[in-house]
């Protein structure tokens, strides 16, 4: 887990991790995704636990409507950022801590438990196992834990079509083009049928719904996206939304969000 902090470390200093997700149309997409499945099941008065809360965008968005919001976030320069857009009066806990590991908290202490960041970081099948079980673990009975992975396809589409390594990219895959998760990549990806396998394993949680938080606007189509006008860009959001649960099209997305409950 060393290994993997420093080298974290190392990307999140250089990498704009405070704009990634309102650099340009494309990327905003998936934020506009995920706080509106959010808040189909958020209710007044709900405690949020954010897990891996990067720098915050979606911590003092919800802060700022005023809910009570506990983040937890590994990489040190990113949680200073966080802890900058604190303003008076808002309701935020902000503390460096491991996914894996959340025993500063009561079993059944959150309402909503979102964890956007994490899995795009665990290596191992433990650690990934570890991380959702103590997402699990804090959230209260009949509360809703919302998990963000990477496919597969993310780097595929991205560096090896998009900028231009297709070399690269097969020589490191095997046959069959699956992408390798190891630290020095900085990215896991996942296959969406392996995830919920793993999700399948836990009996007390229920599927919600899955969906794609970016869909095409992750790869290659963000060069189409981010030339709309802004008449024309508000039509693909309502195309996105009205087709982002369809799993005919869910692996082309960068992102997954997979919806659960505890029971």
């Amino acid at each position: 887990m060393d290994n993997v902090k420093d080298i974290l470390n190392n990307y999140y200093a250089e990498y704009d991790e405070d704009g990634r997700l309102e650099k340009d149309k494309a990327h905003s997409i998936e934020f506009i995704t995920t706080t509106k499945y959010v808040e189909q099941y958020l209710k007044p008065g709900d405690k949020i636990l954010e897990i891996g809360a990067g720098t915050g965008r979606y911590t003092i968005y919800y802060a700022k409507k005023d809910f009570e919001v506990d983040a937890v976030e590994l990489i040190e320069s990113n949680l200073e950022k966080l802890k900058e857009k604190i303003e008076p009066g808002m309701k935020v806990n902000a503390v460096q801590g491991n996914s894996m590991d959340l025993s500063r908290y009561n079993d059944n202490t959150f309402d909503v438990t979102l964890c956007f960041g994490p899995l795009y970081h665990l290596f191992s099948d433990e650690d990934v196992e570890k991380t959702i079980s103590e997402a699990i673990r804090v959230t209260k009975n009949g509360g809703k834990i919302f998990f963000a992975y990477i496919t597969n396809e993310a780097p595929i589409f991205n560096y090896g079509l998009r900028k231009g390594y297709l070399k690269e990219i097969e020589e490191m895959c095997d046959e069959n083009f699956k992408v390798p998760n190891i630290p020095e990549e900085i990215f896991a990806v996942r296959y969406i049928k392996d995830f919920n396998k793993i999700m399948s394993n836990y009996k007390n949680i229920e599927k919600v719904k899955e969906l794609a938080t970016d869909g095409i606007a992750g790869g290659v189509g963000a060069i189409y996206i981010n030339e709309l006008s802004d008449e024309d860009f508000k039509i693909w959001i309502k195309y996105h939304l009205a087709t982002c649960e369809r799993e005919d099209l869910m692996g082309c997305s960068n992102h997954i969000l997979y919806i659960s409950e505890k029971i």
